[in-house]
């Protein structure tokens, strides 16, 4: 018998595992007031940070005191109607991104309507990237 035979493949181990994403945040409290009362998500409390529940998704949000906002979308949220949910997003207080680079440009609402989803940034308190996104037909 090898040294291996009652291991499992690696390719295996991942496939079969239950994974989830997490990123962090400077301030647990404003996270949790933000992402539970804000956006409405069901929120769990650990010991180690906050658990967002969404669908059947779990995304972990973790203290770090060096906290660095990531320069990328960490979250997306697909919409069936990008104008609703900006509506939504403006009523809730919160303000979109803009941008006007050459190949990211949002209108005067804040949505990108390019050649994929149309999309519409906004940040958590901690100034993490999070969008709303309606797939194209």
């Amino acid at each position: 018998m090898t040294a291996t035979a009652g291991r499992k493949k690696a390719s295996d181990l991942f496939k079969d595992a239950t994974s989830f994403s997490s990123f962090s945040v400077n301030d647990l409290q404003k996270a949790k007031e933000f992402y539970g009362q804000t956006l409405g998500l069901d929120i769990s409390e650990t010991p180690e940070g906050l658990e967002l529940l969404t669908g059947n998704n779990t995304i972990f949000l973790y203290p770090k005191p060096n906290h660095t906002p990531a320069s990328f979308t960490v979250l997306n949220f697909p919409v069936d109607n990008i104008e609703e949910a900006v509506d939504e997003l403006n009523a809730l207080g919160v303000m979109l991104e803009h941008y006007a680079l050459p190949d990211l440009k949002t209108d005067e609402r804040g949505i990108f309507r390019g050649p994929g989803p149309q999309i519409a940034w906004f940040k958590d308190p901690a100034g993490n990237i999070l969008s709303v996104l309606q797939p194209k037909p």
